[in-house]
């Protein structure tokens, strides 16, 4: 493990050169979600602020409770804390990736020092560990700097009481069929108190590092199984070997386009929200992460969407990774052919079905609640789905691949609902209450017949050709007619709307339209939805919400695809300065502050950066674009692509 590392991966090349900065500040104990960087193991995800506490840790999976939550309960919620005291003058710090990796290194810097400190969510030489590991390395590189650590287990949210249990082995904590064990090595004493602090028990310790010292802290948990306890040198090694797999797995990129560093920190932001145990896809990393400063705009979203994962499927196969994109694809069809009951919004990470949600009793951050488990959206009609799930399905024969038939009789099956379907009002891409026809239902519905018809062109399915073409071209006419406001001169919401939408900018790279239509509703989505280079989901919600991330990058994705590449490119480089010092992005930025909103690491957002990436990429280099596809003619003008 080196000594020092500089920062070699933040989002700008002024992020790049900058100096150590000043920790930031705490607001009633809770950090700026702009604050958190990620680290993870394939099965869950730790979120460490810039004072060096790690805040956010559900053990063992991303959907289990976390047992370190003071992201949302600064008091009773868990932390595990590293970094110098500030007996010796201001502390200042700056810290980056290990290069193609997810292990993050921070460089503390005192009056009387310098040292490092590598984060690691620790993986084996098979891949994931079977418990969660994570290890904190102290490394002195100049003097000397003293540093201090507390581990602090929560209440799981206000669901359990810690209990210490002393064991032939050392003690351990429990709470409620959690086990936590810390280990370290070269600091002093550890303290524990076996009396309450803040109604957690407290393990705490110190060390003064001197030039090549290393300290090791370790904290390791297992759920309703046995404890592993780690010799401390092990973690060492399991550190360099954790930096090494994500390299090795950072080189299998084929991408060296524009913007290449953010787009490679966003498939590794990606990577850390694949659920290695099943192929599975989390939305993001955390749940009620508020979306407004008022609450009530608070969800889980650690679950697999069916619409982000068909996004990330698409991002992952244009960089040629196979085994992630051939484990996502297996387990949705798996999954949605077991449940035989139509098409799903989303599943758990281990795939069965869930709307139930339980309300904790906690905070939220910085008070801005209600703190939830669960989400209620999977019941929802949402018909853009099945243009999703087609479109990932025709790009995986598209490389060459080959259909089941059990697959095929699913994809056949959701063709034929898709023609029954698509008359029906519905929930939309944003899941609202607000039942209507919403006229990027319709589109995904057409989007899912165009490529069904594909697929059963190229001998992949069998069924109702006849039946699917003439509902592609029924959705492409009620478009024409009800879709697009001559009036106004833009596609509106939903029928008789005068709303604006942000999701159309998904459908000029889709190749549903690339013509002046199009190019008059992307206008008015600048117009009228965008503050600088952040853009809001839909006409009105500005009132209730920070602009969404992904549609900042959608708008310059469809920009590119109607000829206006000059100002795509404007629009990525003004967005890809939006993430934080280590390149990360939220779900929302705020227009007034550029405070991070909602939860994090946002898949939808990274996702976005990805494919506009590529999509300008390639379409300013004359090359074939992902849409191979042309509507059929049916005398709409605006319907033939450029």
């Amino acid at each position: 493990m080196p000594a020092h590392h500089e920062p070699t991966s933040a989002t700008t090349a002024d992020q790049l050169a900058a100096a150590p900065q000043d920790v930031d500040e705490r607001i009633d104990g809770y950090a700026a979600l702009r604050s958190y960087a990620a680290i993870g193991d394939g099965r869950t995800v730790a979120l460490i602020a810039r004072d060096g506490r790690i805040d956010w840790l559900p053990v063992p999976d991303l959907d289990s409770p976390a047992v370190f939550a003071a992201i949302l309960d600064a008091e009773h919620g868990g932390h595990i804390a590293l970094r110098p005291t500030d007996d010796h003058g201001p502390v200042r710090m700056e810290r980056a990736y290990e290069p193609g990796t997810n292990v993050l290194v921070t460089t503390w810097t005192t009056d009387t020092g310098t040292a490092t400190v590598t984060d690691a969510m620790v993986t084996g030489v098979a891949g994931r560990l079977p418990w969660a590991e994570i290890g904190r390395c102290v490394q002195g590189v100049t003097g000397t700097v003293e540093f201090a650590w507390a581990v602090e287990p929560g209440t799981l949210l206000g669901q359990a009481t810690p209990e210490r249990l002393d064991t032939v082995n050392g003690a351990v904590i429990a709470i409620d069929g959690v086990t936590i064990a810390i280990v370290e090595e070269g600091f002093d004493p550890v303290h524990e108190d076996g009396a309450r602090f803040s109604g957690h028990f407290r393990t705490t310790g110190a060390t003064d590092t001197e030039a090549g010292s290393k300290s090791i802290l370790t904290i390791v948990g297992t759920h309703d199984e046995p404890i592993f306890i780690p010799e401390p040198h092990n973690t060492m090694r399991g550190i360099d070997r954790t930096i090494q797999n994500w390299q090795t797995w950072s080189e299998a990129f084929s991408y060296d386009g524009p913007w290449a560093a953010a787009v490679e920190r966003s498939a590794l932001a990606l990577k850390l929200l694949i659920h290695s145990p099943t192929g599975s896809i989390a939305a993001a990393g955390t749940t009620s992460l508020p979306e407004n400063r008022d609450g009530g705009k608070n969800w889980d979203y650690r679950f697999a969407w069916v619409r982000d994962l068909a996004y990330t499927v698409r991002a992952l196969n244009r960089f040629g990774l196979r085994e992630e994109t051939h484990a996502a694809v297996s387990w949705l069809m798996r999954t949605i052919a077991h449940h035989d009951d139509g098409m799903p919004i989303f599943y758990t990470l281990g795939g069965e079905r869930s709307d139930e949600v339980e309300e904790r009793d906690a905070p939220g951050w910085r008070g801005i609640g209600p703190v939830t488990e669960g989400n209620r959206a999977g019941d929802q009609l949402q018909l853009g789905v099945w243009g999703d799930i087609f479109d990932i399905m025709r790009q995986y024969v598209d490389e060459g691949n080959v259909l089941d038939r059990q697959t095929a009789k699913t994809l056949e099956s959701l063709a034929d609902e898709a023609c029954t379907k698509w008359e029906q009002p519905d929930s939309g891409m944003w899941e609202l209450e607000d039942i209507q026809h919403y006229v990027t239902s319709k589109i995904g519905c057409w989007q899912a017949l165009d490529a069904a018809i594909t697929l059963y062109d190229v001998g992949q399915l069998q069924g109702s050709r006849d039946m699917w073409a003439k509902n592609r071209d029924l959705i492409v006419n009620w478009i024409a007619e009800h879709g697009w406001n001559e009036e106004l001169g833009y596609y509106v919401m939903y029928q008789g709307s005068d709303k604006l939408d942000a999701s159309i900018l998904l459908h000029a790279p889709s190749g549903f339209d690339r013509g002046p239509r199009m190019a008059a509703t992307i206008e008015a989505v600048k117009q009228q939805l965008s503050s600088g280079p952040l853009v809001y989901r839909y006409s009105g919600v500005q009132d209730e919400e920070s602009p969404f991330v992904a549609c900042s990058f959608w708008l310059a994705s469809a920009l590119a695809c109607v000829g206006r590449e000059d100002e795509a490119r404007t629009l990525m480089d003004d967005m890809v300065a939006q993430g934080n010092d280590v390149g990360m992005f939220a779900e929302m930025i705020s227009a007034d502050t550029g405070d991070f909103m909602g939860n994090l690491p946002q898949g939808l957002s990274h996702l976005a950066l990805i494919n506009a990436s590529i999509t300008i990429e390639e379409l300013a280099g004359g090359g074939a674009d992902d849409v191979k596809h042309v509507l059929p003619d049916v005398g709409a003008e605006s319907h033939t692509r450029v």
